[in-house]
């Protein structure tokens, strides 16, 4: 059974925007939202305090807030609050555990980049075991962008995280899929015979990586058949050619490897959430 929708909420106006996002998320997909705030965790848009009882007062308070807006805005939704007495980082890693998503906020550097990553969510990003989606305090819905992109590499396993949750946001939103996936040509450094000769069998560099492109969207394709999907394979960065790609997008779906604990986010996932312009969804990948 899939688990709940969790949000991490600091009285911060990304907090707001990410628990706004979730409910949204929640509300299409039929899921139950959890609300989770670390009480140790500063809040942001609170007032300072020395006082612990009162600092546990506010956050009780600022927690109860969120949690009657979203009800109001979304009736019928399953809601729960809870307020943890740990560290943001290990209470958010652990409260999702088992859930579909857990979605942070995060504020913008300003009109042309895109994400200011604390690092409470670089290391949440690095350390939880579901997807983690990150959304911007300015975040509105915008509903002439009508795709989801996923980026793959890798092989089918490794693509297969991203798609599945890229098709399922898709799905519940009634949104096409864009599968992009990049390719350079080798250096003198990566140079491999052995590629080459199976490349060669392809067609060529590209026609081989558009056909580990429709490969891994086979499955996908099969057992989300309502779902519309166009492919993009192209010569450049990873981080370009998903930026380019993502003109249209409501969410950008990016992987990590999962190997070595996790515990780091890559070059190209850390640049496409510092520049990315809609929300973007990390999920461990093998």
């Amino acid at each position: 059974m899939p688990g709940p929708v969790v949000a991490g909420v600091d009285g911060s106006r990304a907090g707001g925007a990410a628990a706004e996002w979730a409910a949204h998320e929640a509300s299409a997909r039929r899921l139950p939202l959890l609300l989770l705030h670390a009480w140790s965790w500063e809040p942001v848009d609170m007032p300072v305090t020395q006082d612990e009882e009162t600092h546990r007062r506010l956050a009780e308070d600022m927690l109860r807030s969120t949690e009657r807006g979203l009800r109001e805005r979304h009736p019928g939704l399953e809601i729960t609050a809870e307020r943890v007495p740990q560290p943001a980082v290990d209470s958010l890693v652990e409260g999702a555990e088992g859930a579909e998503m857990l979605v942070l906020g995060s504020r913008r550097y300003g009109p042309v980049l895109g994400f200011l990553l604390g690092s409470v969510g670089l290391r949440v990003l690095g350390r939880a075991g579901c997807p983690v989606v990150m959304v911007r305090g300015d975040e509105s819905p915008r509903p002439e962008r009508d795709e989801v992109v996923a980026g793959l590499r890798g092989t089918s396993a490794q693509s297969g995280p991203v798609l599945a949750f890229a098709f399922a946001a898709a799905a519940a939103h009634g949104l096409r899929v864009r599968a992009v996936r990049a390719w350079s040509p080798p250096t003198v450094f990566s140079y491999s015979p052995s590629a080459m000769r199976l490349a060669d069998e392809h067609g060529g560099i590209e026609a081989h990586e558009e056909k580990l492109l429709e490969d891994a969207l086979a499955p996908w394709r099969e057992r989300f058949p309502q779902v519309p999907v166009t492919t993009r394979v192209e010569i450049g960065s990873g981080t370009e050619v998903l930026l380019t790609s993502s003109a249209r997008a409501r969410l950008l779906v990016i992987g990590r490897r999962a190997a070595s604990g996790g515990r780091h986010l890559g070059p190209a996932a850390h640049a496409t959430l510092h520049h990315a312009d809609c929300p973007v969804a990390v999920v461990a990948h093998p």
